[in-house]
């Protein structure tokens, strides 16, 4: 049965969505079969990975409120062993189909179960904020990856994530839990980069990840081309990088 991992932070702009795309094309190169969910409306996910937003019978918001099955809404990627529930800005109405419905934050959750064992991973690419769309991906999940700067903000952002990721435990899923934190552009001669390693270090060491992802030209490129990095250019520092935290991340869950 496949393992759930939302990817999720509420802090826009940290290599959420380069992430989920990059880690997952990396899981399916090592031989696994994985789906990404487009959670996000911006739908980048959905172009990263070659699938035009325009024209689309169903996608995530379908999925969501019940109108089509998971099945239905499922892409086959070119890419080897990757699929995706894909999306468009029509999702940003999504709230609207769940305020009345049934057992809300469990949509999720209840519409993926006819498929897990079809797929070793699902992973999610989350929305950058905290809401209905979110609590359904936690609750559906068996952990979080957080991406994340080496910035003083973005450990603010990271206190405010674990506390929302508590709150879920509590409430809907006493299972979840952070597996992995990602550290994305990182840049190691700057001396604010060390400082930010150093608190992580010191409160999360056991959730780091080894491998940090560099600031690189080819994985700024190759959303452009509707290709994960690996599929742009495999001899990239950053095509190396993320299949190296996919097998990190194929250990820790």
């Amino acid at each position: 049965m496949g393992k759930i991992i939302s990817f999720a932070n509420q802090k826009g702009g940290v290599g959420k969505t380069t992430s989920c795309v990059n880690i997952a094309a990396s899981l399916g190169i090592l031989g696994y079969k994985v789906l990404i969910i487009d959670l996000d409306p911006q739908g980048n996910t959905t172009s990263g990975v070659g699938i035009p937003k325009r024209g689309m019978k169903g996608g995530t918001r379908e999925f969501l409120s019940g109108k089509m099955s998971a099945e239905e809404v499922i892409v086959e990627t070119p890419f080897e062993n990757l699929w995706v529930i894909p999306t468009n800005t029509a999702l940003s109405g999504v709230d609207i189909d769940l305020y009345d419905a049934e057992d809300t934050e469990n949509r999720m959750k209840n519409a993926l179960n006819p498929i897990k064992d079809k797929f070793d991973y699902i992973l999610v690419d989350c929305p950058p904020s905290l809401g209905m769309l979110t609590i359904n991906a936690f609750t559906a999940s068996d952990g979080v990856v957080v991406p994340m700067q080496c910035e003083f903000y973005a450990l603010e952002g990271l206190s405010q994530l674990m506390i929302t990721i508590n709150r879920i435990q509590k409430l809907y899923n006493p299972d979840l839990g952070v597996c992995g934190i990602l550290i994305t552009m990182y840049n190691g001669r700057l001396l604010l980069s060390m400082q930010v390693m150093a608190e992580l270090q010191k409160h999360y060491s056991d959730k780091l990840f080894e491998t940090k992802i560099s600031r690189n030209v080819k994985l700024t490129e190759a959303p452009g081309f509707g290709r994960p990095v690996f599929y742009h250019d495999k001899n990239s520092k950053g095509a190396k990088e993320y299949l190296e935290v996919a097998k990190e991340l194929s250990m820790r869950i």
